[in-house]
């Protein structure tokens, strides 16, 4: 290299060059070869040697090196090798002057932005790979992995300010500690929702895809992010509603969850008898029930049985018997305190299918049955009078 840059600046003097011109011109040319050299290198990193190991990575067992050494993992490698190799050459290449110092600090400034970008793509490619595990992907970690960045670029940035200026990190950031106040202001909802955030996936009390009710932030459907500062939730008339995380610890909200978990969704909902309608059976009818097969495990009361009574029991049996109704879970048809309205008659149980249209399917399908069946027990639904009723009894 040295003999390189002799024979160039004697032939620049041959030629009538001066001397300051000289060295301007040779500068030039080293750094045009610095720059052609960094730019071969990056060449062959991204032609022959990315190619290589994206091959080997597919044909590895493993998933881990797919994300670590993903597209823009190496794309980002790529990128600071280039800097890194003119840095060095120019740091051996040229002489150490005031022009050369600034030249030298401002390529460390760029090796410094692109290995943050790096650093970022890292945690992008850990943050895909653990949204696919099993045991995680089901936890809200989006945040976590965003205030990681988030440290990463303050610290980048501030060894970035320190070697513009010359000083040491440390002196900076004993000079931001004046400032702590300040940047707390306005860094609070990221702080609060940081710690909210770390809050929600200790406890396990939000999950993505989890649905959500809560009346006060008009908040009822999925969730489908959890950031730093926002919980997004599509809620079921397809509009998107955005609650800060530290809402969701400070104050209430039903998470439908566990209805999922155990596979089974409550109906509950009741029929008004009207009382005037409740009686003793006959022994016509008690005769016709006996032989019916839902009679099997009806207890006997005494000689006389109300209507009521073996209705209840019919539709015990009808639901334990339904193929869309989960019979391993709480299961009962009762009473409630009779009102003006009629005597309440309250059927409790879940429904095998979570769904929403399925299970709204099922409660209309069990209750359809249930209005259609009072009459074969001698029994009527109360309503309030209509005009028309009124109208019949006065004709």
């Amino acid at each position: 290299m040295v003999e390189i840059i002799d024979k160039l600046a004697t032939w620049f003097q041959q030629i009538g060059v001066s001397e300051s011109i000289t060295l301007l011109l040779l500068r030039i040319c080293i750094l045009l070869a610095m720059f052609i050299v960094a730019l071969v290198i990056d060449r062959i990193c991204r032609k022959a040697i990315v190619p290589v190991i994206r091959k080997i990575t597919t044909r590895t067992e493993f998933k881990w090196d797919d994300y670590l050494l993903g597209d823009q993992v190496l794309n980002d490698v790529c990128t600071l090798i280039a800097p890194i190799v003119v840095y060095i050459l120019m740091s051996f290449a040229l002489p150490d002057d005031s022009i050369m110092s600034f030249v030298l600090k401002l390529c460390r400034v760029y090796i410094i932005a692109v290995f943050m970008k790096l650093l970022c793509s890292v945690i992008s490619s850990l943050y895909a790979m653990t949204s696919e595990h099993d045991r995680l992907k089901n936890r809200s970690m989006k945040g976590f992995y965003q205030m990681l960045k988030l440290a990463i670029i303050c610290i980048g940035t501030i060894i970035i300010i320190s070697t513009l200026v010359g000083k040491d990190p440390m002196v900076l950031l004993t000079g931001l500690g004046a400032g702590t106040a300040i940047l707390m202001l306005v860094f609070q909802d990221t702080i609060k929702g940081f710690v909210a955030g770390i809050q929600l996936i200790a406890n396990d009390m939000l999950r993505p895809g989890d649905w959500i009710t809560m009346p006060k932030y008009g908040v009822d459907g999925d969730v489908m992010e959890v950031t730093l500062t926002t919980v997004k939730v599509r809620n079921w008339d397809k509009t998107i509603v955005t609650v800060p995380p530290y809402a969701l610890v400070n104050d209430s909200f039903q998470n439908w969850r566990g209805m999922f978990d155990t596979g089974g969704r409550r109906i509950k909902r009741s029929v008004n008898i009207d009382m005037n309608t409740v009686r003793f059976c006959t022994k016509e009818e008690l005769e016709s029930y006996k032989q019916q097969p839902w009679m099997e495990g009806f207890e006997a009361t005494g000689n006389e049985e109300v209507n009521l009574y073996i209705f209840r029991h019919y539709i015990e049996y009808y639901l334990r018997h339904h193929p869309k109704v989960n019979s391993e879970m709480i299961m009962t048809v009762r009473q409630l305190q009779p009102t003006a309205q009629g005597m309440p008659v309250e059927l409790y149980f879940f429904s095998a299918d979570t769904r929403w249209l399925k299970y709204e399917h099922l409660q209309a399908e069990v209750f359809d049955h249930v209005l259609a069946m009072l009459h074969k027990f001698g029994l009527k639904a109360f309503q309030s009078p209509t005009g028309m009723d009124i109208q019949k009894s006065l004709s």
